[in-house]
């Protein structure tokens, strides 16, 4: 997928600016049943992005009909009339925007898909994306990126005219590439990561890549050896195999010989594809058409930059821009809330959402925010507030039953306010909704320990520890040890688990990236993570403790050969595993800790366990 990557430069930035709109044609919404594309290209060209989603949409269905359309996240598409609005959007990498004429911006609330429709043929381009997006929704779990990439590049040969839906053609252009610039090895293309250069610059290798990524799809299918992949991916990531071992295990021959085989079958230009009916019951003229206010439009496009890590500065700037000509546009209302949300400026966040809720009270987005917000504000979360929380997820969930995150907030909120069991089986859903999310993986099994289903907690946490996302595997790691502690000391069947009230409910950020739940030897859950920098794991010895200022303590820790200084800001309200009390005198103690960095390289303790 294309992820925004790094920040604009200033003179990117200057496109952003409100002056750029004047003149500009008039914005308009093309709604279909299942998909909003808002555009400058005039209605006609929204009408034909629309329609082709929905033909897209209505094909992937036939062809998987077990597959999962509804998405965990709603999807805005944006269908800009031109190259140079594309490219003021556009990721960056190595100080250069990339050449992309479709984007995916993906995010926990709400994706997005950019689309420059003064392209010839744009439909690849938003078939690709939108497969991205099906895949996430129906994935096998963790894979790699040339699948990724290859199977987004299979669907989105949909070619559909009044009598059938054709998919799975090869493109032209895939034997033009790979004739001109040959194949890489196979082994090569199975270990390129989603931060290499092939896969991000533009240019020959970046083509070899996609078109050798889709080639090896096409292969595939047509060989009916995708079941195959689920043990490919098996070995890599849960055996820890090497691509050659795990190619010889899964598919039964080595990287050399696959090599041969895809230079054949390349060589041959035979391919099979799947030709379905035409998607009936599938009406352009009856897509509802809106016109959009250019006060409306920039706040969507301000709302995209909201939820790019590289973008998220400009974005409040955009949103006053809006306001500043129309007070109460609830669409800036709502993205203000959630850019101060975002820099944990707590109170100005409230003021604005709650602004938007009285613009208007049934957007789901803005209970889930309210939500959001209350669970990260400081201070012990009593029954008044828990309740809240759970009132304002609920309502969210009755707006849009799809969106994931508000069953995954919701699951903590429901476990930490006494129900384990009906927390579990939200969690379950907000996973069902978004198999591919690792961070609902992690959710999920810290709610199976809290359960006391400590296997089903080892099950799911072992392939985490090898995954691509350096936070998730350090997680996952520290969360696989406790529960492995946990049932060494427990034995192979605990009973069923007590969860004590704890002072604060658990912290989520936002709950995809929820911090790991600490679980004492009792089976108790801990108390609640306070949100900020990721939280991280250790173990190691405690040296000392340093008690002189009052109601604080810093302890000296050794982990690994290097010392840390870990700060604990209230000695009698820290959690403690394993022991009654805080004690200034603990020395040469073993330890385990959950605790969060400081840019000096120094942490704050979320918990402690002393062994």
């Amino acid at each position: 997928m294309r992820f925004l990557k790094t920040c604009f430069a200033l003179a990117c930035m200057a496109l952003w600016s409100q002056a750029s709109f004047a003149g500009d044609p008039q914005w308009v919404e093309i709604r279909s049943p299942n998909f909003s594309v808002i555009t400058d290209a005039g209605a006609k060209r929204g009408r034909d992005v629309a329609l082709h989603f929905e033909q897209m949409r209505s094909v992937f269905g036939t062809l998987k009909p077990k597959a999962r359309l509804n998405l965990p996240a709603p999807l805005q598409i944006v269908a800009f009339r031109n190259k140079k609005e594309m490219r003021a959007m556009a990721p960056v990498f190595n100080g250069k925007p990339t050449e992309d004429a479709g984007l995916f911006q993906p995010g926990d609330d709400r994706s997005f898909i950019l689309l420059d429709t003064s392209t010839v043929s744009p439909w690849s381009i938003v078939f690709h994306e939108y497969a991205h997006l099906l895949m996430n929704g129906n994935g096998p779990g963790r894979t790699q990126p040339w699948f990724e990439e290859g199977f987004a590049e299979y669907f989105s040969s949909i070619e559909v005219d009044h009598k059938e839906a054709r998919v799975g053609k090869i493109p032209e252009d895939t034997y033009r590439i790979l004739q001109q610039n040959g194949m890489m090895p196979v082994a090569d293309l199975f270990r390129v990561h989603q931060y290499s250069k092939t896969y991000n610059e533009s240019g020959d290798h970046r083509n070899t890549f996609y078109a050798e990524s889709s080639l090896v799809v096409h292969y595939l299918y047509d060989n009916k050896l995708v079941p195959k992949l689920a043990e490919y991916f098996d070995a890599v990531f849960n055996q820890k195999k090497s691509v050659e071992q795990a190619m010889q295990q899964a598919l039964g021959m080595t990287p050399d010989q696959f090599d041969k085989i895809l230079g054949e079958y390349l060589s041959s230009g035979h391919y099979g594809y799947y030709s379905v009916s035409t998607p009936s019951g599938i009406v352009e003229a009856q897509f509802a058409e809106t016109p959009v206010s250019a006060a409306d439009a920039r706040a969507v496009l301000a709302d995209v930059d909201a939820h790019s890590p590289d973008h998220r500065e400009r974005a409040l700037g955009e949103f006053e821009d809006v306001l500043k000509t129309d007070p109460h546009n609830a669409l800036a209302l709502r993205g203000m809330g959630y850019a101060y949300l975002q820099q944990r400026d707590f109170e100005h966040a409230r003021q604005y959402f709650q602004q938007a809720a009285e613009r208007d009270s049934k957007d789901p987005r803005v209970h889930y925010y309210n939500a959001l917000l209350m669970n990260r504000t400081g201070g012990p979360v009593d029954e008044e507030k828990s309740e809240a929380i759970i009132k304002e997820l609920e309502t969210a969930i009755a707006l849009d039953p799809n969106l994931a995150d508000a069953y995954s907030l919701l699951a903590f909120a429901q476990t930490f306010a006494g129900d384990a069991e009906e927390g579990l089986a939200t969690m379950e859903k907000a996973l069902e909704l978004a198999p591919g999310n690792e961070m609902y993986q992690i959710n999920l099994a810290n709610l199976y320990m809290v359960n006391r289903k400590v296997d089903a907690a080892i099950l799911l946490l072992r392939p985490l520890t090898g995954s691509a996302d350096p936070e998730i595997a350090e997680r996952a790691d520290g969360a696989l040890e406790q529960a492995e502690d946990f049932k060494e000391q427990t034995g192979p069947s605990p009973q069923p688990m007590e969860i004590r009230a704890a002072e604060n409910i658990e912290r989520t950020d936002d709950s995809a990236h929820a911090p790991a739940t600490k679980i004492a030897a009792d089976g108790s859950a801990a108390e609640a993570l306070p949100p900020s920098a990721p939280v991280r794991f250790l173990t190691g010895r405690l040296t000392a403790v340093d008690c002189s200022a009052d109601h604080q303590a810093l302890l000296s820790v050794i982990s690994g050969g290097r010392s840390l200084k870990l700060h604990v800001g209230d000695r009698q309200h820290v959690v403690l595993i394993g022991a009654d009390e805080f004690s200034c005198a603990w020395k040469n103690r073993k330890v385990a800790l959950n605790y969060r960095g400081r840019q000096d390289g120094e942490g704050d303790v979320v918990s402690l366990e002393i062994r």
